[in-house]
């Protein structure tokens, strides 16, 4: 098939979603698919106001139109509610062609948490943007049922996986900090709820892998902290591996990967037990889910390793594509304009 999947996130962002696409971009690519990335690469840009790393698109109609109708694809999935995404739903709904959406980030929770907007609101403008898909992706079940219960239509599963080529536990990291090492993997932002980690009292040494528009102050508020900056690939993997204990306190996650890659590391999972970790982590198994971040963390410090090693490898990215190329929504029988008709 030829599949265009259109996102305003990509690289070099780096973020669930970026893995995700990237990882489902090249096992597509491995299944023989022809794959078109419609992303902020090459396309005249302006960042996000308060969140710099992201780039919005700007006047992004014509050249989305004009790259879909040159590439003719028998599927189009539309996979985030930013600008590129908005063109490309244009596109598809003008000329009555069927295309899926995904919902990879809880936007209303992530907006109320840096401006006074009703989460209400935000919704109601998602809803929007998501009804004239024939599906809506979703990572977990209990994405599902929230999205159902906001008045979602059309709402399947479409699972995440880890590169267990890259995310093992060879070769670990030796920390010259006390131990245990306490590690948290991710963007250091406000939605994040990092600061539920940082001021935890835990023996040991507390270490923040990422960057993100909180860093500069959290560094000065949390002087005992380690904070890594960005780590990638291999690298990552050492590092996690190194570590005792991933801690995770996001509490507005639709997924969260890095649990996996964490898992296939070796490392027990300490979490909240909501929509995200509730969905990954096999608590008292894999990791330890209690709304007490600090039991959580003790209690995960003491489960075998193993055990999350074993569960990650079951999770393989060519399982979550096959699951995703099922759900897609072919576009052989379009009404009204033909795609070629749409070139600007």
């Amino acid at each position: 098939m030829r599949i265009a999947i259109a996102t305003d996130a990509w690289e070099p962002q780096v973020n669930g979603v970026v893995t995700t696409l990237r990882q489902t971009r090249d096992e597509l690519e491995r299944q023989g698919h022809q794959v078109l990335m419609i992303t902020p690469e090459g396309r005249r840009t302006m960042p996000c106001p308060t969140y710099p790393e992201i780039r919005l698109t700007l006047f992004a109609r014509r050249s989305v139109a004009r790259d879909l109708a040159e590439f003719q694809p028998t599927c189009v999935h539309i996979a985030t509610e930013g600008t590129l995404g908005l063109a490309a739903r244009r596109y598809c709904t003008r000329l009555k062609v069927p295309f899926t959406t995904a919902y990879h980030t809880q936007f209303p929770e992530y907006l109320r948490a840096r401006f006074p907007v009703p989460v209400s609101w935000t919704g109601a403008a998602l809803r929007w943007f998501h009804r004239p898909a024939v599906r809506t992706m979703v990572p977990t079940d209990g994405i599902r049922k929230l999205l159902e219960n906001r008045g979602f239509a059309n709402v399947v599963l479409w699972s995440r996986g880890v590169a267990t080529d890259v995310f093992k536990p060879d070769e670990p990291v030796d920390y010259e900090f006390d131990r245990p090492v306490w590690v948290y993997v991710g963007r250091v932002a406000v939605e994040k709820n990092i600061e539920a980690f940082l001021e935890l009292e835990l023996e040991g040494s507390k270490a923040v892998i990422g960057d993100g528009p909180d860093r500069e102050r959290l560094v000065d508020e949390y002087p005992d902290c380690n904070f890594l900056g960005y780590k990638f690939g291999r690298d990552l993997a050492r590092h996690l591996a190194g570590a005792d204990v991933f801690v995770f306190p996001s509490k507005t996650d639709t997924f969260g990967i890095v649990m996996l890659e964490a898992m296939a590391c070796g490392l027990p999972v300490a979490a909240y037990p909501v929509t995200g970790p509730i969905d990954v982590v096999r608590n008292g198994e894999t990791g330890i889910l209690h709304n007490d971040l600090t039991q959580a963390c003790n209690e995960a410090l003491k489960l075998d390793g193993n055990a999350a090693v074993r569960f990650a490898g079951k999770r393989s990215w060519q399982r979550c594509t096959e699951q995703f190329v099922a759900n897609l929504a072919p576009a052989n029988e379009c009404q009204g304009e033909t795609i070629e008709q749409a070139a600007p």
